[in-house]
């Protein structure tokens, strides 16, 4: 017995596709709303920037010299130069190296805590009371330990942004569902297999989490790390400035540390809702 088919047509299609457009347009619509309530904030940023230099201060105040008035042609310049790119890319340097031994430390050392009841119990009291110590307080120590240069700033950031990195690791680890672990066993699997094939893909929201704060710390910290004799990057170019008393270029500067650092946790939030959509 054959079965004839309904001829396809755009009725058909259509109370199915309904709800998924009702969706799409409900999801513009959220972030139409949300990009213009973010850049309504901004504007009034800078409107109480514009007042509190431009027209509530006097002229000849010190105030009025960091007006953005000033500051703006000032950011244009810098971007059309050619010094500007080379302090950015150092900067960005020394926070991706930063980063890369935060993570290469804490995630395994995250993993153990998480694992270990008796790792956990070792080193919590350690740990947070190595985490309450201000890194900067470390600037000088540093300094006699690692000499000037780019080893100290690693060091710092480092010590900095590996305890979100650690905590999160484990706990992501102490979050997996123990059916799976059971299961690893129950098939045999060897350590390194429930490690890369269960543990590892089970924490890493978690992991990818504990970076976008650890991103966070180590761009802020980072400028007052680059005042320890270094000859490059943005925190030695603010003391550039302010030694050049070149007051509107200071101020452009402080706004490039701001964009900057405003897309890196954006880029960060992006990896986070890319593979761990539940957690962005």
């Amino acid at each position: 017995m054959s079965v004839q088919s309904e001829p396809l047509s755009a009725s058909n299609l259509a109370p199915a596709s309904a709800p998924a457009l009702n969706a799409r347009a409900n999801l513009l619509r959220a972030r139409s709303l949300r990009l213009v309530l973010g850049l309504l904030g901004l504007g009034v940023l800078l409107a109480a920037w514009w007042l509190g230099t431009d027209v509530l201060a006097r002229p000849e105040s010190f105030a009025a010299r960091f007006s953005p008035t000033a500051a703006l042609p000032a950011l244009g310049e810098l971007l059309t130069g050619s010094d500007l790119p080379l302090h950015v890319m150092v900067s960005l340097r020394r926070v991706l190296v930063g980063l890369a031994i935060a993570l290469a430390l804490g995630v395994p050392i995250g993993i153990l805590i998480g694992t270990s009841r008796f790792a956990e119990a070792a080193t919590t009291p350690a740990f947070q009371f190595l985490r309450m110590i201000s890194p900067l307080s470390w600037m000088p120590v540093a300094v006699m330990v690692f000499g000037v240069g780019d080893a100290p700033i690693y060091f710092l950031i480092a010590f900095a942004t590996i305890w979100p990195i650690m905590l999160s690791t484990a706990a992501g680890v102490r979050a997996l569902d123990p059916q799976w672990l059971l299961l690893s066993r129950s098939l045999a699997a060897t350590r390194w297999e429930t490690l890369s094939r269960i543990v590892i893909p089970g924490i890493l929201g978690h992991v990818l989490t504990g970076a976008r704060l650890a991103i966070g710390i180590a761009w802020i910290i980072l400028v007052p790390c680059e005042m320890l004799g270094v000859s490059a990057g943005l925190g030695y170019f603010i003391l550039d400035t302010r030694d050049r008393l070149a007051y509107p270029e200071l101020m452009a500067t402080i706004l490039i540390i701001g964009v900057i650092g405003f897309a890196l946790d954006s880029l960060a939030r992006a990896l986070v809702g890319r593979f761990a959509p539940g957690q962005a």
